[in-house]
């Protein structure tokens, strides 16, 4: 395998924030990443009934991962993660990993707005969607 198509929902900040993440990560294989709801994903991969629900990846050979599988096999394409890919897949740890990762996938839209950046109008910022006497950051 020389090649991972990395399918991400664009609309989440973490799915984003962990796309980010990984173009900058040293890799064993090319990395392309893709927002699922792109034009070109849903040309090329709309038959994936995953698609846009689940992080999802494609091998270059047309395999398919999605939610805890796809996230393992991200892991297993980088440098630094592969060791770990192993570890989180084998007996000891794959039913932990994978209630994590469905916790986390499920639950990404409140993470997401807890871990909100902080909106700056004057010489305070705030979380944004919180009331804004909530959360001041100096």
């Amino acid at each position: 395998m020389k090649r991972l198509t990395v399918l991400y929902d664009a609309s989440c900040p973490i799915c984003v924030r962990c796309a980010d993440w990984l173009s900058h990560q040293a890799a064993y294989v090319q990395l392309e990443l893709l927002p699922s709801h792109a034009d070109e994903a849903v040309r090329r991969y709309g038959e994936v009934p995953w698609l846009g629900a689940e992080l999802v990846v494609v091998g270059d050979g047309g395999e398919v991962w999605a939610g805890p599988a796809a996230f393992l096999v991200a892991l297993w394409a980088l440098e630094d993660y592969r060791e770990w890919s192993y570890r989180l897949s084998g007996e000891s740890f794959s039913k932990m990993a994978e209630r994590f990762f469905v916790a986390l996938s499920h639950r990404r839209k409140w993470i997401a707005g807890w871990l909100a950046h902080p909106r700056c109008t004057d010489d305070r910022c705030h979380r944004v969607g919180l009331h804004p006497a909530a959360a001041p950051y100096r």
